[in-house]
């Protein structure tokens, strides 16, 4: 990789015009006092604005490396982070970036309100403000006659939609989430599907998103990145040309299914 591509994530392009996610030349160990294992080399991948993207691979690929990598929680040991045309160290936008991680991570001595309200704790905003958003989001997720609810008082896919509320309430322009689902009943798991995408075209998010689950990924992107054993690396990216909403006994999809569980 050159000094230019080191410097510049989109040559050329505005905020507006780069993609949402930009990865080049993603490499990643890590080491012990025993031994070093490379886990991701040479990724590459770029993510559009408003689109949907599932990360697939094995246990041990790299998914949620990389997925935390794009965060800025993990940095990269080679290669450079893009977010909306900015390289990762620049950026300073992060609370345009939000997170859904595999647990739901509740407070359990918080109601739903405000554990959602707890994302917005970290900067300026008064109370009042913290709180009218929070109720919106979990309005925007229908739960908000469960405001006041503790998260013990709530079923697994209303604790999933509080902790995608609280994902939500900065207002994301790109959505992170790591097997948000993985957890859940079948039924539920499909509920959230629904959800997910009904948010996404409100709101018209990019989201990245980490599967083990070849139908969830099928069902949801709009292009699948799949990836190798370790060392993880970008095998093939699948692009989902249904039109949704998608259903497993489709006969296209049972095709993209097939293809990507070939390419696993």
């Amino acid at each position: 990789m050159n000094s230019a591509e080191l410097t510049q994530c989109s040559p050329g392009a505005t905020e507006q015009s780069a993609p949402a996610i930009r990865l080049i030349g993603i490499d990643k160990m890590f080491r012990n006092s025993d031994q070093t294992i490379q886990v991701l080399r040479n990724v590459n991948l770029t993510v559009a604005p408003e689109t949907i993207v599932g990360l697939i691979g094995t246990s041990g690929s790299g998914k949620s490396t990389l997925l935390n990598i794009v965060a800025g929680i993990v940095k990269p040991d080679r290669g450079q982070v893009c977010i909306c045309g900015a390289v990762s160290e620049a950026f300073k936008d992060w609370c345009s970036v939000g997170y859904m991680f595999q647990e739901d991570r509740l407070l359990p001595w918080r109601t739903a309100i405000r554990n959602v309200e707890f994302a917005l704790e970290t900067g300026t905003i008064p109370k009042s403000e913290r709180t009218r958003r929070a109720l919106e989001t979990l309005q925007l997720v229908e739960l908000d006659g469960f405001a006041n609810a503790f998260p013990y008082q709530l079923s697994g896919g209303m604790r999933s939609r509080v902790a995608l509320a609280r994902s939500l309430v900065t207002e994301p322009r790109i959505l992170l989430m790591d097997e948000p689902f993985s957890r859940l009943d079948a039924q539920t798991r499909a509920q959230m599907h629904e959800e997910l995408l009904r948010i996404h075209r409100l709101k018209a998010m990019t989201v990245l998103f980490v599967t083990h689950d070849v139908a969830e990924a099928t069902l949801l992107a709009d292009e699948v990145a799949v990836m190798s054993p370790r060392p993880g690396t970008i095998k093939e990216i699948v692009k989902i040309a249904s039109p949704r909403p998608r259903d497993v006994t489709q006969p296209d999809v049972t095709v993209y299914m097939q293809r990507l569980r070939a390419l696993i």
